[in-house]
């Protein structure tokens, strides 16, 4: 995948972007601060409670002891009341973190250019909504809480020792250096075990969804052996990565533990010389409070994995969210247009070292009039369509709509000028009623709908299902014939009524009966429109009023039917030759 300019972040920058998000959240956010301050706050008074009790036996003054069970129930409901404050606020505050950075990536797919998803296979693209925002997820929560709570209980313990003993407290500072190498070493060793782990991730979500997509295909074609193979190589990569992860924390906690036992060791012993003279409530609570670090400090040390993962999962949803998105260009509203097309001097190339699909392209398409690109496979046919939509963008020619350049025009209302029906047909699982008035169509009426279902000869087989216009279709229209799923496709196309409309091998699924009928349809549908149709059919382009033959980038005829033919060129032996099929 190409990387811009913004995916190389340190990961502090990219941890100090993602909890940016907390910002609109920071009065929930403060609460849950607030009950963790009172639950860490408890800690030190555990240790001030031990004091208490064996300085007040040691004095023999029993009655002043009544009172300290009633003391040890406060602290334990205090330190509840402080949980549940910090626990549940900070789970609100990631939730909605979590909410809007799905929503967020998922918005910022819906504007990225055609291009973007030309480059990148779609399961790493569903990895990054699913995989990678669980763990930005476990480093919002569990992380972010694990920090504050025993970040708190640290600086509260550490400041209840330098009370008591100030100088002997020092010995803790004094491993301080040591730690922060095995953690900067460690954060950086998971963070690239953690990028290792997301990508396997998102080859086993691609392999899936291949799988799940074609599995007629892997079925037909004895690919079951094949595909389990994928799946099983992508995940013992995973399990490998997740089990090098697994022994970086299982042997950085126990040696972190060693060297805090190695300076507590320390402290015990100088403590026999440096408190003395204090009481020995003194020296058993400093002792119990020292001796309650390790266990927050290990949970630190814990926390920073999964600080480390999502810090890794956040860069690569921060990499989407950086991409350039599709260009606007101009701001001229594209209304009340003509349809009248102009290509001049047209060459493109969707990558520059691989050669120019188009060279120089330029023919004329009046209001109303009808098209046909035609030429062998490969020759930039859809490459044409593509940039009259405007999915790709063109540097070389013009390509003009009532005179002005397409790139003058918002690009959101150049497309509301164009309706497009292509051979692969995409259905969405949902009513057929919803797939025929998708997007901005939704507004049409039933009475809409079900005549440009008519118009598309579409009505006989959708009265035949189980509840008409209101049937679920499937996912893709699994339940549809692929001439059925081809007349849904123009039935929207019809009832968006656009001046421009875009005909990519449309009727290639049909059945000879079925064709008949969209010709018929379409002979009506084509008089008001600019229509380019891009077909192998001698029966789709017969009738056109021009036919532009294209191989190779370069148009190398165009004509009528009748013209063409009497040529007896390229045009003709792509006839002959079945290229066009009658």
């Amino acid at each position: 995948m190409k990387k811009n300019k913004h995916s190389k972040q340190t990961g502090a920058r990219i941890y100090r972007r993602l909890l940016g998000y907390v910002v609109p959240h920071r009065l929930l956010f403060f609460i849950s601060v607030i009950g963790f301050l009172f639950y860490s706050s408890t800690q030190p008074m555990f240790a001030a409670l031990v004091k208490h009790i064996i300085d007040t036996l040691q004095a023999g003054e029993k009655q002043k002891m009544l009172y300290l069970p009633l003391f040890f129930s406060g602290l334990v409901f205090i330190r509840g009341i402080g949980a549940y404050l910090g626990n549940y606020f900070l789970a609100k505050v990631s939730s909605n973190v979590v909410h809007a950075l799905r929503c967020e990536v998922f918005n910022q797919y819906t504007r990225l250019p055609t291009p973007y998803f030309d480059q990148n296979n779609s399961g790493y693209m569903i990895s990054r909504i699913t995989h990678n925002v669980g763990e930005v997820t476990k480093a919002c929560t569990d992380a972010i809480r694990t920090f504050v709570r025993e970040g708190l209980t640290v600086v509260g313990l550490l400041a209840y020792l330098f009370y008591v003993e100030w100088r002997l407290t020092l010995v803790f500072f004094a491993i301080a250096p040591v730690i922060a190498v095995m953690v900067n070493y460690v954060s950086k060793r998971l963070r690239r075990l953690g990028k290792r782990i997301q990508n396997s991730v998102g080859d086993m979500t691609h392999v899936t969804s291949e799988l799940v997509n074609g599995h007629r295909i892997v079925r037909s074609y004895g690919g079951q052996e094949y595909e389990r193979n994928r799946f099983l190589a992508s995940s013992r990569n995973n399990r490998n990565q997740s089990l090098k992860m697994a022994t970086t924390m299982a042997i950085h906690n126990p040696l972190m533990q060693f060297i805090i036992s190695i300076a507590l060791a320390g402290l015990m012993y100088l403590a026999l010389f440096f408190m003395q003279d204090v009481s020995a409530g003194s020296f058993v609570g400093y002792l119990t409070a020292a001796f309650l670090l390790p266990r927050p400090i290990r949970q630190l040390s814990d926390a920073n994995g999964a600080i480390q993962k999502g810090i890794v999962a956040a860069e690569s949803i921060f990499e989407v969210l950086d991409q350039q998105t599709e260009k606007k260009q101009g701001g001229k509203q594209c209304q009340d247009v003509t349809g009248r097309l102009e290509f001049k001097d047209l060459s493109f190339a969707y990558d520059e070292a691989a050669g120019y699909v188009l060279n120089h392209v330029s023919f004329k398409v009046q209001p109303g009039q009808t098209i046909a690109l035609v030429g062998p496979s490969g020759g930039g046919k859809s490459s044409i369509v593509n940039l009259l939509s405007r999915f790709y963008e063109y540097d070389k020619g013009e390509i003009l709509l009532d005179g002005v350049d397409i790139r003058e025009y918002d690009l959101a209302s150049l497309r509301r000028q164009i309706a497009l029906v292509t051979q692969n047909i995409t259905l969405f699982n949902d009513t057929v009623a919803n797939n025929i008035a998708y997007g901005e169509l939704s507004t049409a009426t039933r009475e809409q709908i079900v005549q440009a279902a008519s118009d598309a000869y579409a009505t006989e087989f959708i009265e035949r299902l189980t509840e008409g216009f209101d049937t679920n279709i499937g996912e893709q229209g699994i339940t549809l014939s692929g001439g059925q799923k081809q007349r849904l496709a123009l039935a929207r196309a019809l009832l968006k009524n656009a001046p421009i409309l875009i005909l990519d091998e449309a009727t290639s699924a049909l059945d000879v009966n079925s064709e008949k009928w969209i010709q018929a349809a379409l002979e009506n549908i084509m008089k008001d429109r600019t229509t380019l149709v891009i077909a192998h059919r001698l029966s789709t382009v017969i009738n056109a009023d021009l036919i532009v033959v294209i191989d190779q980038g370069h148009i190398v005829e165009q004509g009528t039917h009748q013209e063409l033919m009497a040529k007896q060129g390229f045009y003709y032996r792509l006839q002959q030759e079945s290229g066009l099929e009658g």
